[in-house]
């Protein structure tokens, strides 16, 4: 990654000195199919023409541009050397003058990374498939520009593309003169969310129509589309369906009418993140095009990710952060805005049990690394950025706007953002922008909830503090709040007792709880519950505690918590104690053995099993590892065997049975299911679901590599191949280790998606001593590795090949031993080491916990 940083001072002199009124792109994308020259990238041609003024006639300035070659520049009618002004990764513009017009004819390269213009070629059919991923700042690698978000102008893109294709970018097509497509030019947005999505994919249409306040009707082209391959999986309709709920609920609460003309939502192959807001022309992880049955968890999930998108073009796309300090005004305002639409639009009515259990987790993880920042954060760089796209600012950011919603109030909130729109459409914003309309329709003074909220990091823990007079009535009830800064926080606390079998809520009440100690009078009196809730309904972000008598209560009669949010609640709390040492580990296994199988929700379970399984593999002592994986698999099968047939609780129980199988027994069950001669009633064992039995085979040796092979025979197909390449390195063999790693580390031979998926297969609990002399190896690599390879594949390599599974202070000491020898290292790969070394500290503390049992 050398020189193609870009510092916030840089990019703030930048925008100071330019204006951009337009930028005229053509790609030539003709080269993507036929046979290329291995010894060479393969490149496209780039032509780019930027319009734009300078407020300083005479100074310099540059444009970003990673590119292998630059054919010509051309500075208003002056030929420039392409090598004297092209450093690879910058084109340096001399001498401006008021008015400016610069055209760079470039050789782009195809990507492999996901980055950029992603270059794949599908192995069913041999078919090529393109797409742009840019965010932060990666539309330099297709097209020269000032890559920052501030600088924001309209678009036209032209492309030629191979005979037999379709091309879809922001814009509408507009005309098509034989192999060149040509776009209507866009609104003013930002170089980071333009796109380009090329091949012979299969698209379907729709159309949502909606009659405006002023009595015009508004008509939104909707399409979505897939890779060919997947067309028989694509439910297109239900995807429509959630789209058109989507932009109802937006208009219905935004007053700013959706802008960019048409909606194309791509679902695309080896994409790294889940999806991008491009405006216009969405993109997304094509594993929401489901190949096998999948639970509602996953249709929510695909909901959810549509809506977040959908957010994006008012909250980042309208208005957009002028640099990415404040990535939080779009990635928390969409993250909140996705659950808040898909509870209130579509049929996932139980979304913020969702949100509380999985999104917010991620968010207290993130913010207790030693990486942690306030959702404000303080970017210096581009690589800053690339790492902040993390739970502070998703999860975190979107659980605080939760709680501002129920302090400043629903209605106020929502009129702040339509002031926020009319005010600063098509613009760049700062916190102080937000905060000014949320004041003005709040009546609140925002300045002390955002110190307390947004410019400060981490998360407090709320524990009830209950005494009881002689006829166990509540004399006190109090709220303790701990940790580093102590916020305001609006809570409601929630007591409850048994009636029958059931344990259920008998009196509530909301509080603000201010500084360390909070009494909650309005319970006072009331009979002795059997477990208080802070924090109930999830009003407010933080960790919950427990009294001793609710902790009790919940050992006994988790499963009896009639209420699924409270229920939700309840487990991640246990969670967190887990991981922060207050609870052993095997205590967490044995309540989700006692009690998963009552779970409802299906995404609830599905997080208390990854939860039971990490909390085995990372934070029980070693020496009960053994015992603890026999009980948890043992528990998965019988749950599996008790689930109702053809449900989707049986298809979680079987694919949770999958990741625990330990036993000789357990594999040959899943050799039966594979093969035909074992049968469990009601399971459809589909390609995906054989995939998933397939691996802990492969893993422990059952599976050799022409079983894998015959398996990737009847799924010859990209997702058969990215679990084929897993399931290979996944076998117990120290020379298949070898070649793992020599392919990831080594090597940039393999695509973004093959790399991941190595390095899954390469990282196995059950092979801690075969993978344990590359942790050495680890060291000796991540700084040539994030010297050579893209953003991405660094920290790939840099978070999946941590050496985690060797815990113990040995390898506690090796990363300490590399941080302190490389001080200068850059500092978004320190981060990634630091925070892997604090997962591993975690472990250990959690694992001394487990032993002593104290």
């Amino acid at each position: 990654m050398p020189g193609e940083n870009l510092s916030r001072d840089e990019a703030r002199t930048r925008a100071e000195l330019l204006s951009v009124d337009g930028y005229e792109v053509f790609l030539d994308l003709r080269s993507a199919t036929g046979e290329g020259d291995g010894a060479q990238p393969r490149t496209f041609r780039s032509l780019t023409t930027i319009r734009f003024r300078s407020s300083e006639p005479g100074a310099a300035t540059f444009a970003d541009l990673v590119a292998p070659s630059v054919t010509a520049v051309t500075l208003n009618g002056e030929e420039l050397d392409p090598a004297a002004v092209f450093d690879g990764s910058r084109v340096a513009i001399p001498a401006l003058r008021a008015e400016n017009v610069l055209v760079v004819d470039a050789q782009c390269a195809y990507s492999r990374t996901g980055e950029g213009m992603h270059r794949f070629v599908d192995p069913e059919d041999g078919e090529v498939y393109l797409y742009t991923q840019y965010e932060p700042a990666d539309a330099r690698r297709v097209f020269a520009n000032f890559e920052q978000p501030d600088l924001k102008a309209p678009f036209r893109f032209e492309v030629a593309a191979p005979e037999g294709w379709t091309v879809w970018s922001n814009g509408a097509e507009e005309s098509r003169d034989g192999e060149t497509w040509c776009f209507a030019e866009t609104k003013p947005i930002s170089t980071y969310i333009t796109a380009v999505v090329a091949g012979p994919y299969h698209y379907e249409t729709d159309l949502y129509t909606r009659t405006l306040d002023d009595g015009t009707t508004l008509e939104v082209p909707l399409g979505a589309m897939c890779r060919k391959g997947l067309a028989k999986h694509f439910d297109a309709d239900d995807i429509f369906l959630v789209t058109k709920q989507g932009l109802d609920f937006f208009h219905d609460h935004f007053d700013y009418p959706y802008t960019f003309g048409k909606y194309d939502q791509a679902f695309v192959p080896e994409y790294n993140i889940g999806a991008m807001e491009n405006p216009g022309c969405v993109t997304f992880r094509e594993e929401f095009v489901f190949r096998g049955k999948v639970t509602q968890a996953s249709y929510e999930r695909r909901a959810n990710v549509i809506l977040h998108e959908m957010a994006h073009m008012w909250f980042g796309d309208l208005v957009t952060m002028k640099w990415w300090d404040d990535l939080w005004l779009k990635e928390s305002f969409a993250d909140f805005m996705g659950s808040f639409s898909m509870v209130e639009a579509t049929r996932f009515g139980n979304g913020w049990v969702t949100f509380a259990n999985n999104r917010k987790s991620w968010a207290y993880r993130a913010d207790q690394l030693p990486s942690t920042h306030p959702i404000t954060a303080d970017i210096r760089d581009l690589e800053d950025a690339k790492l902040n796209f993390d739970g502070i600012t998703y999860a975190k950011g979107a659980s605080v706007l939760k709680q501002l919603v129920a302090y400043a109030g629903r209605e106020a909130f929502l009129e702040g953002a339509r002031r926020y729109f009319k005010r600063h459409a098509y613009g760049n914003t700062r916190l102080g922008d937000l905060l000014s309309v949320l004041e003005e329709t709040s009546g609140r003074d925002m300045t002390l909830w955002s110190r307390s909220w947004l410019e400060t990091a981490g998360v407090n823990s709320l524990t009830p503090a209950v005494t009881y007079d002689a006829g166990d009535r509540i004399t006190e009830l109090a709220v303790v709040q701990d940790g580093d800064v102590l916020r305001p926080h609006r809570v409601a606390v929630g007591l409850y007792r048994h009636e029958g079998p059931e344990l259920v809520r008998y009196a509530r009440a909301e509080v603000d709880v201010v500084g360390a100690r909070t009494v909650v009078e309005e319970l006072a009196g009331a009979e002795k519950p059997a477990l208080v809730l802070v924090n109930d309904d999830d009003l407010t972000y933080c960790k919950i505690r427990f009294d001793e008598g609710s902790l009790e209560t919940l050992r006994s009669h988790l499963g009896s918590v009639t209420d699924p949010l409270a229920r939700a609640l309840c487990w991640s709390a246990l969670w967190n104690m887990t991981r922060d040492a207050l609870m052993p580990a095997r205590d967490f296994v044995a309540l989700a053995m006692d009690f998963a199988g009552r779970e409802s929700d299906i995404g609830v379970l599905q997080m208390v099993q990854a939860w039971a399984r990490a909390a085995l593999v990372h934070y029980a002592a070693p020496e009960w590892r053994e015992t603890g994986g026999r009980l948890l698999s043992e528990s998965a099968l019988r749950e599996l065997r008790l689930a109702e047939p053809g449900s989707q609780h049986q298809l979680t129980w079987a694919r949770f049975f999958a990741t625990c199988a330990v036993t000789d027994a357990d594999l040959q069950l899943l050799q039966g299911l594979l093969d035909g001669t074992a049968k469990i009633d009601g399971l459809d064992v589909d390609q995906e679901l054989r995939w998933a039995f397939l691996e802990p085979l492969a893993s422990h040796g059952v599976a050799d590599e022409s079983a894998i092979g015959a398996e990737l025979a009847r799924d010859d197909t990209a997702s058969g191949k990215r679990y084929q390449v897993r399931c290979l390195a996944a076998r117990p063999s120290a020379a298949v280790k070898d070649q793992a790693w020599a392919q990831v580390v080594e090597s940039d031979a393999l695509s973004n998606a093959l790399v991941t998926a190595t390095i899954s297969g390469f990282v196995q609990s059950s092979q801690r001593d075969l993978i344990a002399p590359y942790a050495e190896k680890y060291f000796d690599a991540i700084e040539r590795v994030w010297a050579d390879r893209s953003i991405q594949i660094g920290m790939d390599v840099v978070q999946g090949l941590f050496p985690g599974l060797q815990d113990n202070r040995s390898t506690l000491d090796a990363t300490d031993a590399w941080l302190s020898t490389h001080p200068s290292a850059p500092p978004a790969l320190r981060r990634l080491v630091l925070e892997a070394r604090d997962d591993l500290a975690r472990a250990l503390r959690a694992q001394s916990r487990d032993g002593g049992r104290a």
